[in-house]
């Protein structure tokens, strides 16, 4: 058996029935506990996300702003997914995947939410000072370990998460779908050169830490993102006649096979699935416990103040970035073409609208891969921190090796691969094992946790939304609660 064989083995047993019902029955016990908040206020989500990017920061202690915190959240999330995910799960699944994706998408608006919010309610100041840590991990410490009495055993929660996360920093799909694309577009440059400038600039960026990772990131997510989307309309206008044709696709293949056609190979409806919430998955993180991490370091004043962001990302992301892809691709029927990943949709762009189509997908993937590799060094940068507590010179070494090497992994995957020939599939392979590890571990702790997410967002509806009364015995901050319970 190869090495491919024993990943597949490990996909099929990770990504089996199991995980999927959990995936789509977290969300869906979330959003019913939380009374459907991401539809019945979606309207004040957008107004305290994206409505309030201009405004102060909170009173509230942090180290950078909620905007940049998101910034770096959504440019962590909007990556390889989108463009070459996106692709990758229609290339193997479908049309009907992109309804499954947006199905994981709607119901993982209020995943993100609780787990960004449980990541602020259990923040800590590092042990540095230098700024705060949160995020899966700590939330099973004190919500695990400490309020529910599991004391150590915690760890195999957390030690198993953190496994599933650094699979991702030595198989990365970003600086790969980056060269590929970077040469596909622009023959003169090779995937290897391609993948050295990618790398050589990320570690300029990520060598100024945090602040530098929050500042570039708020400057750059949103003009990414509109460059993409703005292309992406004007294919879609131009094929306007297709689109229902296009929506009839995605939901009439959604719980049917489909048939080969064209360089389509066909798809038996248990594909159709797996891949739409594989993908949706690797593109919006919900459950995957990843950008919690960064949302935790955010200045606010209640935990589910920054849980909005978490929804905001999940609709930009998603909903939006990753329908624009799937339209594109289905709508001039390059779906059938037989390609995959990042290379279908710089297709699907070039026929409509020539070379300077592909040259700004090309552009795009390369901005969303980038914001994808700084976001993932301040997830890497936490579990370490985590997992060495005390200031030692091994921790600081780590610490310095992440921050200087976090672009290495991916560097050597694009020139190994190219060497040996080695497809974007199987590397996806691996990647599916990096991602689905640690959602596993991450939902079930979102589910035991669940009431304290609950008793949250019930404390700030009352404190911001008016809904319900104010229990001033409620502690907001897992620290604060510590602190009442020392004294007494």
């Amino acid at each position: 058996m190869g090495f491919m064989d024993i990943i597949d083995a490990m996909n099929g047993f990770v990504w089996g029935t199991p995980l999927i019902v959990l995936l789509l029955g977290t969300g869906a016990i979330i959003t019913i506990g939380s009374g459907f908040f991401q539809f019945a206020h979606f309207g004040w989500i957008m107004k305290s996300t994206f409505g309030s990017i201009t405004k102060k920061n909170g009173e509230g202690e942090g180290t950078i702003s909620a905007f940049e915190a998101a910034s770096i959240a959504v440019g962590g999330a909007v990556g390889a997914g989108n463009i070459g995910g996106v692709a990758t799960a229609i290339a193997a699944g479908g049309p009907g995947s992109v309804f499954w994706i947006w199905l994981i998408a709607l119901v993982g608006m209020m995943t993100k939410c609780a787990e960004v919010s449980l990541a602020l309610h259990y923040r800590t100041p590092d042990i540095t000072g230098e700024r705060y840590v949160g995020g899966p991990t700590y939330y099973m410490q004190y919500g695990l370990g400490e309020e529910k009495h599991w004391g150590a055993a915690y760890k195999i929660f957390a030690v198993i998460f953190a496994i599933g996360i650094f699979i991702s920093f030595i198989f990365t799909m970003q600086n790969y779908n980056t060269a590929e694309s970077i040469a596909s577009t622009f023959p003169v440059i090779s995937m290897p050169i391609a993948s050295t400038i990618f790398a050589v600039l990320l570690t300029i960026v990520v060598a100024g830490g945090l602040k530098r990772v929050g500042d570039f990131a708020s400057k750059v997510v949103s003009f990414m993102c509109i460059l993409y989307v703005v292309f992406a309309l004007i294919i879609i206008i131009k094929n306007i006649g297709n689109f229902p044709h296009t929506l009839g696709l995605i939901f009439g293949h959604a719980f049917t096979p489909t048939a080969a056609t064209g360089g389509f190979a066909g798809a038996a409806l248990s594909v159709t699935i797996t891949k739409g919430i594989q993908r949706a998955l690797y593109s919006n993180e919900a459950g995957w416990g990843t950008s919690p991490m960064v949302h935790a370091t955010s200045i606010v004043d209640h935990p589910v103040e920054q849980g909005m962001w978490g929804c905001f990302e999940v609709f930009v992301d998603t909903i939006i970035v990753c329908s624009m892809t799937a339209f594109v691709i289905i709508i001039t029927d390059t779906w059938q073409s037989g390609l995959t990943s990042s290379t279908m949709t710089l297709t699907a762009f070039e026929s409509n609208l020539g070379f300077i189509g592909r040259a700004v997908i090309a552009l795009s993937v390369f901005l969303f891969a980038f914001t994808t590799g700084t976001g993932w060094y301040t997830y890497y940068d936490t579990l370490i921190r985590h997992g060495f507590p005390k200031d030692t010179g091994l921790r600081r070494a780590f610490l310095a090796a992440i921050k200087y090497g976090n672009a290495i992994p991916g560097w050597v995957l694009v020139l190994l691969s190219f060497k040996y020939d080695v497809g974007a599939g199987s590397i996806w392979g691996v990647v599916d094992l990096g991602t689905g590890v640690p959602t596993f571990v991450n939902l079930i702790v979102l589910l035991i946790l669940s009431k304290r997410f609950f008793e949250l967002m019930k404390d700030y509806k009352a404190r911001y939304m008016g809904i319900g009364e104010v229990d001033p015995d409620f502690y907001v901050w897992y620290e604060d609660k510590k602190k009442a319970m020392a004294a007494k």
